[in-house]
């Protein structure tokens, strides 16, 4: 082989690695990290009865999504295990791009508020709440988290890119 002809194959096996690379992560289910240029999210808004989220930038809605809730949604989140999605004014407060529920943002419950309601009560207040994708286990059931808000993997890739740390997010009945 010449030269040339070695850098040639060189060349087309790196080529071609990337695109059975590429081809594959296509298939996977690993998370995509998106980017987003258009306008800042200031809100995240939750209707719990409606089963719906909304994404604003001051009053105008970006996005819009149909949620799933905790397996006991209606009323505040009280307890650890109770099932139910927390109601009143939080922030996102972190992030996981491992999550075992594809991408989660985290919700900043519980508040000192919670907190004192619970222990209060001999309680737990519970705590780990997520807005997070929706695994295949889970597909098509209702209201099957433990009070987290579940939306589809495409839509938390789009509202992991959207969201930043710190945006208040309303929870309201």
């Amino acid at each position: 082989m010449t030269k040339d002809t070695t850098t040639m194959t060189r060349r087309g096996m790196l080529i071609g690695g990337s695109a059975v690379a590429l081809a594959l992560a296509g298939c996977s289910d690993a998370p995509r990290f998106l980017t987003y240029d258009g306008p800042e999210v200031t809100s995240v808004v939750l209707q719990k009865a409606r089963r719906n989220m909304a994404l604003l930038h001051g009053e105008q809605v970006l996005q819009t999504y149909q949620i799933e809730l905790g397996f006991a949604p209606v009323g505040h989140k009280q307890v650890q295990g109770d099932g139910k999605t927390p109601e009143g004014v939080y922030q996102i407060n972190r992030r996981n791009p491992r999550s075992e529920f594809h991408l989660s943002l985290g919700i900043s419950y519980p508040d000192v508020n919670d907190v004192a309601r619970a222990r209060a009560a001999g309680q737990d207040p519970g705590g780990d709440i997520f807005i997070h994708g929706t695994p295949r286990r889970f597909r098509n059931r209702p209201d099957w988290t433990a009070g987290c808000i579940a939306i589809t993997n495409r839509q938390i890739e789009d509202v992991f890119a959207m969201v930043r740390d710190g945006t208040p997010v309303f929870l309201y009945a």
